[in-house]
């Protein structure tokens, strides 16, 4: 783990997200499912962010412009500096057999990055509309489905399933494979334990996903 302040390259549009290219400088990708601390100039808290691509001497964040932070990200441009910290977390475990990647909306952000790591892996991903579904294209072989059919319907569930998207996705895909590897997401203020800010309850327990997660394994 490490903080830089590093240079935006570009940000392009995916759909109603924006790809944030930067350099990579000193910094470790880290494992899929990892997360960094993206800190916009002017911004009073940084916004946790996974990889989604690592090309050589870039890291790309996709990011859904829903707040004042991720919205200030998102309207950075080529030359833009910012700091970062990472990498963070817990990722994905990587020595499974039959993997099958499973996202929903912003929640693919990890997934292209993971399906390099994986060889390119089928992958099911669901959206709430086609324009959100251009993110898709991100994702190599991956079969999209739009709302309202179901991404839980197009989920083997004797496979090796990887997930992020919204808690309710996570918990049909948990209900259908209890064994899968689930990316949890929540708000974050620090991103290493301090300040609880992102515990959940799981299970009955409460689980801070900055150190514990975010990727569970049940």
């Amino acid at each position: 783990m490490r903080r830089e302040r590093l240079s935006v390259v570009a940000s392009e549009r995916v759909g109603p997200y924006t790809l944030l290219r930067v350099t990579r400088g000193g910094l470790d990708p880290g494992i899929p499912g990892q997360f960094f601390m993206l800190e916009a100039p002017g911004r009073l808290l940084p916004r946790p962010m996974s990889v989604c691509l690592a090309p050589p001497g870039e890291l790309a964040f996709l990011i859904d412009p829903i707040g004042p932070g991720t919205r200030a990200l998102c309207g950075l441009e080529g030359g833009d500096r910012l700091a970062i910290l990472g990498p963070l977390g817990n990722g994905f475990q990587l020595d499974v057999e039959r993997p099958l990647l499973v996202g929903g909306g912003i929640g693919i952000a990890p997934l292209p990055y993971l399906s390099e790591a994986l060889g390119r892996p089928p992958a099911v991903l669901g959206f709430r509309s086609d324009w959100h579904a251009e993110a898709a294209g991100l994702v190599p072989d991956a079969e999209v489905c739009v709302e309202p059919r179901l991404v839980t319907e197009l989920v083997d569930p004797d496979a090796a399933i990887l997930a992020c998207g919204p808690e309710p996705m996570l918990e049909a895909v948990r209900a259908l494979a209890p064994t899968a590897q689930l990316a949890w997401e929540a708000p974050m203020a620090c991103g290493y334990g301090a300040c609880y800010g992102c515990a959940v309850e799981l299970d009955g327990a409460l689980k801070r996903l900055c150190v514990e997660g975010p990727v569970l394994c049940s």
